[in-house]
C-alpha cells in the first residue's frame, strides 16, 4: 500500500484556528500537512471553510462531530454541511457517559452506529467513533472484552474505527494488536505521541513529547496501518501544552517526514 497521505486534527490548533480561521489553515498548509480534520461545533459556514481549503488545495478529511449533531432533529443539516466540504468521514469523538456505563450501552450503541452508517451511505459519507483512554478496560476479570471490542466487535464494517495510538497506549491498549484485530476497519488513524514512561506517575506527562521522541512504536503501527489496517489518512493530533500549537505539529510533522512518511 502507498503512503497514506499526512494530515491535521485541527483541534491541536483550535484556539489559532478560532482567533484566524483563514491564517491558520494557510499556516497548516505551508507546513506541508495534505489534508484537515475539524473538531466541534463549526465556527465558519461550509461555504466559507470550502473556500478556504480549494484556495489552498488542502482536503478536508474528516470531522469530529458532537453526538448531538448526528441526531435525526440535526443530522440533515449535518449531512449537508459536509456535503458542501466534500468530506466523507463524520467521526464522533465521544459519547454521553450516562449512555455508556456498560456492555449493554455499549452494544446499543453499536447499533446507534450501524443505523447511522446506514443513514449516511445513501449520501456518500461515514461514519466511525474516535477513541479516548477509557475504552481499553476489560469489562471484568473473567474476559478480556473491552467496550472498544463491544463496539468493534458488533458493528459493521461501513463503521470507521478511528483508533487514536496515545489515547489508546494510555489507556491500557495495545495499538498495533488492535489495528490488527480489526483489519480494514481504522481508515482514518490518529497519530498521537505517548510516553509510557513519563506517564507513571502523570497521564498528562506522557502526552507531552513530540511524535518520535515518545514510546510509540511506530514502525510498527505505519506497517499495520499500511498492510491490512486500511488507512487512507493519517491525522496527527497533538494535545500537550509543552510547546506552542503551530510549532508543535510543525515538529510532528518534520518527524514523520523524518520517518519516510
Amino acid at each position: 500500500m502507498s503512503r497514506p497521505p499526512l494530515a491535521l486534527e485541527l483541534y491541536s490548533v483550535r484556539n489559532e484556528l478560532k482567533e484566524d480561521t483563514a491564517g491558520t489553515l494557510k499556516a497548516v498548509a505551508e507546513m506541508g500537512y495534505e489534508g484537515v480534520e475539524f473538531a466541534g461545533p463549526p465556527n465558519n459556514s461550509a461555504e466559507e471553510l470550502k473556500g478556504y481549503l480549494d484556495d489552498l488545495g488542502l482536503p478536508c478529511c474528516g470531522w469530529h462531530t458532537p453526538f448531538a449533531l448526528v441526531q435525526d432533529d440535526k443530522l440533515e443539516s449535518t449531512i449537508e454541511f459536509n456535503k458542501t466540504l466534500n468530506n466523507e468521514f463524520v467521526i464522533i469523538p465521544g459519547l454521553p457517559g450516562d449512555q455508556t456505563q456498560t456492555r449493554d450501552d455499549w452494544l446499543k450503541m453499536a447499533d446507534f452506529f450501524d443505523g447511522l452508517a446506514d443513514k449516511l451511505a445513501d449520501h456518500g459519507l461515514a461514519t466511525g467513533y474516535h477513541n479516548h483512554h477509557r475504552e481499553f478496560t476489560p469489562w471484568d476479570e473473567s474476559s478480556d472484552e473491552t467496550a472498544w471490542d463491544t463496539l468493534f466487535g458488533n458493528t459493521k464494517d461501513s463503521v470507521v474505527m478511528q483508533l487514536d495510538t496515545g489515547n489508546a497506549i494510555s489507556g491500557g491498549g495495545d495499538a498495533v494488536a488492535i489495528l490488527k484485530k480489526y483489519p480494514g476497519r481504522s481508515r482514518t488513524t490518529h497519530l498521537k505521541p505517548f510516553h509510557a514512561t513519563a506517564a507513571k506517575e502523570d497521564r498528562g506527562a506522557g502526552f507531552r513529547p513530540i511524535i518520535g521522541d515518545d514510546t510509540t512504536d511506530w514502525p510498527a503501527v505505519f506497517d499495520a496501518c499500511e498492510n491490512g489496517g486500511g488507512t487512507e489518512w493519517y491525522i496527527v493530533e497533538y494535545e500537550s501544552d509543552a510547546f506552542p500549537p503551530l510549532e508543535a505539529v510543525a515538529r510532528c510533522l518534520k518527524a514523520l517526514k523524518a520517518m519516510g512518511k
